[in-house]
């Protein structure tokens, strides 16, 4: 069991954080510990996942390492990104899942999972 999954974002990000997070995905942002709010960021919570965004300095998008959320009702969250303006990108070559590709506010690759048999 994972407990959450940390992706990085550009120093003085937070409120792009916010709107993509909580707006578009529908997390609610969880407190930091003070020592760690220090540093910038946000943490996310909500639909089973726990996102932390953590700031570097020399920020760099992940192109290929994602997490893989499991969701629920795939297609209401490709409706939710491509409505905000964000890329779905559907891949089928694994049998028994529905997933597609999209990316955060900072181009940060994100794959969303939906077992065929939860439809």
């Amino acid at each position: 069991m994972i407990h959450h999954v940390q992706l990085s974002c550009p120093p003085g990000s937070e409120p792009a954080l916010r709107a993509f997070y909580q707006g578009v995905l529908g997390l609610a942002e969880i407190p930091k510990p003070p020592v760690l709010a220090a540093r910038g960021g946000c943490w996310f919570r909500g639909h089973g996942i726990e996102l932390h965004l953590g700031v570097e300095e020399d920020f760099r998008p992940a192109r290929k390492a994602h997490p893989g959320l499991l969701v629920r009702d795939l297609d209401d969250w490709a409706r939710r990104l491509t409505e905000a303006g964000y890329p779905v990108t559907y891949a089928d070559e694994i049998p028994g899942l529905r997933r597609f590709h999209s990316e955060d506010c900072h181009g940060n690759r994100l794959e969303f999972i939906e077992p065929v048999s939860s439809r």
